[in-house]
């Protein structure tokens, strides 16, 4: 099973979080920013990726440490269960289309993260989540999970459709890079041998 906890405990947040990179996209979250737990509800159903994810931050301050940190744990987890990534698929891409808004996602579990990410705002808040932590969210987890991920906005207008539509793709690239390859189960996917 490919599955693993994480258990993150700061001054600022406290986070438990499970995933099993194998499920069925069952998902608990509880962030304490209703939006941000829909988009994690999002990513856990179209990944097919179980997860739990129990975080308490100082929302007192801002939103800063709940979303950084969430990421952080999330994407520690995903590392973690994907081990030594001996069979995966290793890269996924897609497009992403909700309503009148397209994105296209593409990552690589290289082991060498990097984030561009290119989504326009014209508001400061989608629900109470503030916008400018979508890029945040993303940097830290791509930086926690070792992941190459770019992210692009083609078109859309309206903002909620842009952060679930880059979600979404989120989700469904990373789908496709942990996915076992039948034909290369044994194999590290590297000419190096390690990833």
């Amino acid at each position: 099973m490919r599955t693993a906890e994480i258990h993150r405990n700061t001054a600022e947040t406290q986070i438990d979080v499970t995933v099993n990179l194998d499920g069925t996209g069952l998902y608990t979250v509880s962030t304490g920013i209703g939006f941000f737990d829909h988009m994690i509800e999002q990513l856990s159903r179209h990944s097919l990726i179980d997860m739990n994810v129990k975080t308490v931050g100082d929302l007192h301050v801002d939103q800063h440490h709940t979303t950084e940190d969430t990421a952080i744990a999330i994407g520690e987890a995903v590392a973690k269960a994907l081990g030594d990534k001996r069979g995966i698929s290793r890269y996924g891409s897609v497009y992403s289309p909700m309503d009148e808004t397209l994105s296209r996602v593409a990552l690589d579990i290289s082991g060498r993260p990097w984030l561009v990410c290119k989504l326009p705002f014209t508001v400061t808040k989608v629900g109470e989540w503030d916008t400018e932590m979508v890029e945040h969210f993303f940097h830290s987890f791509a930086q926690a999970a070792g992941i190459t991920l770019h992210i692009e906005l083609l078109y859309g207008s309206n903002n909620h459709h842009i952060v679930e539509s880059a979600f979404k793709g989120l989700a469904r690239a990373l789908r496709q890079a942990v996915e076992i390859d039948p034909r290369k189960a044994d194999a590290i996917p590297s000419t190096k041998g390690i990833l």
